[in-house]
């Protein structure tokens, strides 16, 4: 055994994540299919495993329909035998069914050795490689001797061989580990309906355990009162981890399978299907119950008693989060599937009616029945039970074979919408009956015809179409970030694109309130101000890694470069970002085309209208043109607000500095007016936008004309404005020299690239009175673009370019911007090779 990986697993046992030890993993047979995937099942194990879990298995890849085919063969040889014995002569096809029961048992035996051999070391391969021929010699004579009686022990083997080299390799390379088989403590007290008594399960279970090593527990498998093995039904495997579940009080289970968790339609009939990140537990049992290919019917009955959260997940993609089912809010309780059954069995007899038809639905558990009409829908394979169970009534009953589609959600029987939208959709199909399911979760409409792929996909089409989640995190709570929220309700109302957004998270500085389920936006700030907890970007990032939705969407309100310095992270996760910070798209050029690079890579979108102009629609204007072919040449403007009030008021009848004086009073400048009169946000303004047009530019390109005489750059601020008198005489002069001309002067920001030349720079200019840049409203932007379309008339975009409510609008301009790309997007299937 490998002491370091050893160590690893019992410290973890030991430090505070060890207190929700005893959690559930199962793995499925294609996980366990091959070498390479078992492998990559022990990765997954070191990652995510504690000492003190159980894991749960299920037979290797096809192991078990090689078992059954084995179980066919020894049939039919029987049925050659008894013929066999009246001639006394054992005859050629008996002869050959028994040679090709041989051949199918060695292949199987070489297949498990073959695992064997590849996995462990020798001497430990020696040993399973001796338990394998003896299980094989069992299965030999008992099978083809007994094959009815010897069934569910033949079956069994498959687990117990697949637990049997887990366990082994574990305690070789990882970790201590022990296996059990289920049947030594997992009784059944209804073999039927494979119903578990718990209380001698549980008996059995705890004087079996063993403390600071992982179990591994047979899947599938079980025994019942007279000692016989018995199995859990087809994919039993999952029921078997949620009984393990039941059992140990555990917390979690996870379910590893080879796809990466459960759609809202069967991904390999709809490209379209979009993964349910999070489901009610009531919902994901009637998935179950109406044919879910992930989920199945009995695996969430041992969880409805007790507070375990089921995960699914991908082994062949761990590090993809998968779907998750347990108690969640509002927005899980939005999500829609649709899942359809073909080959079942409209019944309709006068015995459906009253108390009759009360014992029908409990003997039967149909799929769904209306009493009042006298049906009920069952799978074929109860048709004959039902035959039966009938003729003691002496009633006649018709069948007729249909097909079922329905629409499932929380409650969405009760909603009239939903129920008119599925009815539309299906206005072209021959449906018998429309039927609610009786716990509400499901709509169900019987079809007359098989439920043909196209149908299924045109279904879930309409009826999910605006189903996606869209998770909003919004950093920065300040002045604009209030407003930005004050607005959220209002604009999520009326605008459609918003129809599935989120509000999930508020971060200040220092702490955040994050609620999975959503934050009451009646009360956003408030509740921020209240219920807050400390958050560092760690903590954020780990909870944004692993966020629970279709979509996520940062809005990054703050003005700081640390927090922009985690773009980088939440592009590599696929998050999108929305920027009124120009941190990021002013940053190094390196930095800048990483960044690029990285969302590109990941599909991540990244708006940042409000970094320049506020809430008018520079950038926006800048790349729709690009996209449409015409090519730019020129940018100019005044982008600062602060500095477009100050020149515009200017007229050197009073000094410069009371007229700044005043309006740092107002709140027109930052608190250290220098910041304005440096140009340095305007150079990364410019920076911003010549990089929307496509050139590579650095900070360091841009020249820049700062407007503090260098003496006053770097003493304190109350220094500086004790001394702002000594500007005075500086921008009058400046002043006086422009009206000479007849002119004004604005501090202007210029960007041109003509013939391959570059030339880009803030500075003050002396423009004539007529210009358009003169000709500005206090505190207005304005930006001038010139083009291969806009040569000799400009395109000229003016307005507002500071103040809460148009900043806050242009950071919801780009999120309903961002939504409408992203609800057109195409979900991504990921289904293993």
């Amino acid at each position: 055994m490998n002491d370091e990986n050893s160590a690893v697993l019992r410290h973890a046992a030991k430090n505070h994540l060890a207190k929700l030890a005893g959690n559930i993993h199962k793995f499925g047979g294609s996980s366990l299919a091959t070498a390479t995937c078992i492998e990559r099942v022990m990765n997954i194990i070191r990652e995510h495993c504690q000492l003190n879990d159980i894991i749960v298995v299920s037979a290797n890849g096809t192991t078990t329909n090689a078992l059954f085919h084995l179980h066919q063969l020894s049939l039919s040889y029987a049925v050659q035998q008894s013929e066999s014995l009246v001639t006394g002569v054992e005859s050629e096809p008996s002869k050959t069914l028994r040679e090709q029961f041989n051949q199918a048992l060695r292949a199987l035996a070489g297949e498990q050795k073959s695992l064997i051999e590849a996995l462990l070391n020798a001497s430990t391969a020696a040993r399973l490689s001796e338990q394998l021929a003896s299980d094989v010699q069992v299965i030999s004579q008992q099978l083809l001797a007994n094959p009815d009686r010897f069934k569910n022990d033949l079956l069994a083997y498959g687990e117990v061989w697949s637990a049997r080299l887990l366990s082994a390799l574990l305690n070789e390379s990882v970790c201590p580990s022990y296996m059990l088989d289920a049947r030594e403590f997992l009784l059944l007290a209804d073999e039927k309906a494979s119903v578990i008594d718990y209380a001698e399960s549980g008996r059995a279970f705890a004087a079996l355990q063993k403390r600071n090593s992982l179990l591994i527990v047979t899947g599938y498998i079980a025994r019942n009162k007279d000692n016989q093995s018995c199995t859990l039904g087809r994919n039993g495997s999952d029921y078997s981890a949620t009984i393990m579940a039941a059992l140990s009080k555990a917390r979690h289970v996870t379910l590893w399978t080879d796809v990466d968790g459960i759609y809202s339609a069967d991904p390999r009939k709809v490209p379209q299907a979009r993964k349910l990140h999070r489901l009610p537990n009531a919902v994901a049992r009637e998935l179950g119950r109406l044919g879910n290919p992930v989920l199945h019917a009995k695996t969430l009955q041992p969880l409805t008693q007790h507070n375990s959260h089921l995960h699914v997940a991908s082994s062949f993609a761990a590090d993809i989060s998968g779907s998750e089912i347990g108690h969640f809010g509002h927005i899980a309780k939005q999500e829609l599937a649709v899942t359809e059954l073909n080959d079942l069995i409209l019944a309709c007899s006068n015995s459906f009616y009253g108390d009759s038809g009360q014992r029908a639905v409990q003997e039967f558990a149909p799929i769904c029945y209306n009493l009042e009409q006298g049906y009920l829908l069952i799978p074929q394979r109860q048709q004959k039970a039902l035959s039966q169970w009938l003729a003691s009534y002496g009633n006649q009953v018709s069948f007729q074979p249909v097909a079922m589609i329905a629409v499932v959600g929380h409650s969405v029987a009760t909603q009239g919408d939903m129920r008119a939208r599925f009815k539309k959709a299906l206005r072209q199909q021959k449906v018998l009956h429309f039927q609610p399911a009786s716990n509400k979760h499901s709509y169900i409409a019987i079809l007359a015809e098989p439920c043909t792929t196209e149908l299924l996909n045109t279904v879930h089409t309409r009826m999910t179409k605006d189903a996606k989640n869209i998770a909003l995190v919004v950093a920065g709570v300040g002045n604009i970030g209030q407003r930005f929220l004050t607005m959220l309700p209002k604009q999520l109302a009326r605008v459609t694109g918003l129809d599935n957004v989120h509000l999930v998270a508020l971060a200040g500085r220092t702490k955040a309130l994050i609620n999975t389920d959503g934050i009451d936006l009646s009360n956003a700030y408030q509740d921020y101000q209240q219920q807050a907890q400390v958050c560092d970007s760690t903590h954020l990032l780990r909870w944004l890694s692993k966020h629970p939705y279709d979509e996520l969407i940062v809005v990054d309100i703050t003005a700081s470069e640390a927090f922009s310095n985690l773009y980088h992270d939440f592009f590599a996760h696929g998050i999108h970002v929305i920027s009124a910070n120009k941190w990021a798209a002013s940053s190094s050029t390196d930095n800048y085309q990483q960044l690029l690079a990285t969302a590109e890579k990941n599909t991540s979108l990244w708006l940042g209208n409000a970094t320049v102009g506020a809430g008018l629609p520079i950038n926006r204007t800048i790349k729709e043109l690009l996209d449409s072919g015409d090519e730019i040449t020129e940018i100019s403007g005044i982008f600062s607000g602060t500095l477009s009030w100050l020149f515009q008021y200017y007229d050197g009848e009073s000094p410069f500095s009371q007229l700044l004086a005043q309006a740092l009073a107002e709140g027109i400048t930052e608190p250290d007016p220098r910041e304005d009169l440096s140009g340095r946000d305007v150079q990364r303004k410019l920076l911003i936008l010549a990089r929307a047009a496509g050139v590579s530019l650095s900070l360091q390109d841009i020249e820049c004309q700062n407007l503090v005489p260098e003496s006053l750059c770097d003493i304190p601020l109350a220094e500086f404005l004790q001394r702002s008198t000594e500007l005075d005489e500086l921008f009058l002069q400046h002043l006086q020299r422009a009206k000479a001309k007849g002119c004004a002067i604005r501090y202007v920001a210029r960007f041109i690239n003509k013939n391959d030349k570059i030339v880009a720079k803030v500075s003050l200019e002396q423009l004539s009175e007529q210009h358009a840049f003169t000709q500005l409203t206090p505190c207005d932007n304005v930006f001038q673009i010139n083009s291969q379309w806009y040569q000799d008339n400009a395109l000229i975009i003016r307005g507002p370019g500071a103040g809460r409510d148009v900043t806050a609008g242009g950071i919801h301009a780009d999120l309903v911007a961002m939504c409408q790309q992203l609800n057109h997007r195409q979900p991504q299937v990921k289904l293993p090779a």
